[in-house]
């Protein structure tokens, strides 16, 4: 999925059955890819460590390489994680946006490894996460480029027409919102470790000002963000890839535009420095109100309500990094990097009480 750079040895607590895994998947990619699949080629595996949720590991049989998805170990929340939806999601999207990579193999016996996991092509190219790579470093022109490319293949998404590729099903529209709010409220209640009026006072603020259905739903990514985007690495102006499809639906697509503009420029504090937002503050790189005007021209969509979206998208990237710290508290990951996930949560509710105050 992601460059080489980009994997490391897989962590002790984060081993399976690979011994398993390889029977079972090398059989089926014999099924559906035929003579163009090596099947007897050794299985090596590497994990991609960029991710806070879902497993992802780079398995690879001889030269070729696929991906694999599977939830966190431990208790999810209900709904949460789910590898077979996602998989079904990019059996119906990957051949009208091929941006969406194409997937192989769903496994739903947790015999294999555990849980449900689902096998994908792998793509190569550039994700940007904390820093930039030496293609966008120092070149506001590139950077400029790769902005547009990303608004573009969003508006390209909103644009796919969902009753003539039969994709409707994927989701309910009517009441979109108003479900997403409602949901992810609950899943605040269920994994605080501490108070935090500022969130219970967002989930109100939401509840109180749910926008009309859209006159035309879309496809929702559900989390479409700068590093879940892969540039060409030969040139940054152009999108190979689009990934973590696990929240998608049809519904609203200023949902999606409200999540990128939070990962862009709210997602960071002064002392947090790993997040795309410590990236695309830089030169070059667009500012939201170049977002709005560029994908306002591409799809035609009313954005004077995009205040509601960007609070609401700030609330659930507090409540997705809440589910995780929750998860270390518990024991159910040692990830270091989730011991303080609590203080960006605290940090993201002051962020969102400051747009209702000013929204």
């Amino acid at each position: 999925m992601q460059d080489s750079t980009d994997t490391k040895p897989v962590r002790a607590s984060e081993q399976l059955d690979w011994d398993a895994l390889s029977r079972y998947v090398r059989e089926r990619l014999s099924a559906v890819l035929g003579e163009r699949f090596d099947a007897g080629a050794p299985l090596t595996v590497e994990q991609f460590h960029g991710g806070h949720s879902n497993l992802t590991y780079l398995l690879r049989f001889g030269s070729q390489e696929f991906v694999m998805r599977r939830p966190p170990f431990g208790p999810v929340p209900p709904k949460a994680h789910d590898m077979a939806r996602e998989y079904r999601v990019l059996v119906a999207v990957h051949p009208v946006y091929t941006l969406a990579p194409r997937p192989f193999v769903l496994c739903e016996d947790e015999s294999v490894a555990g849980s449900t996991f689902y096998v994908m092509e792998r793509r190569h190219g550039l994700v940007v996460r904390s820093d930039e790579p030496p293609e966008l470093a120092d070149q506001p022109a590139e950077r400029r480029r790769a902005s547009a490319a990303l608004v573009d293949a969003l508006a390209d998404l909103h644009a796919v027409d969902i009753e003539a590729h039969g994709l409707a099903a994927l989701g309910k529209p009517a009441g979109f919102v108003g479900r997403q709010v409602r949901g992810w409220s609950e899943r605040w209640r269920a994994s605080r470790t501490t108070e935090l009026p500022e969130m219970d006072a967002l989930a109100a603020w939401l509840a109180e000002r749910l926008p009309h259905d859209p006159q035309r739903p879309t496809l929702v990514h559900g989390d479409f963000k700068l590093d879940n985007v892969m540039l060409d690495a030969l040139d940054v102006g152009r999108i190979v890839g689009v990934f973590d499809w696990e929240m998608s639906a049809v519904g609203d697509p200023l949902v999606d535009l409200g999540i990128l503009l939070c990962y862009w420029v709210h997602a960071s504090t002064a002392s947090q420095r790993d997040t795309v937002a410590s990236v695309t503050h830089r030169e070059g790189w667009y500012t939201r109100a170049q977002i709005l005007e560029r994908y306002g021209a591409r799809t035609g969509f009313d954005l004077t309500n995009i205040a509601f979206y960007e609070v609401f998208a700030v609330f659930k990237l507090a409540i997705v990094l809440q589910q995780i710290f929750y998860r270390y508290t518990c024991g159910q990951t040692d990830d270091p990097r989730f011991a303080t996930l609590d203080e960006r949560v605290a940090w993201l509710a002051r962020i969102g009480a400051t747009f209702t105050e000013k929204a």
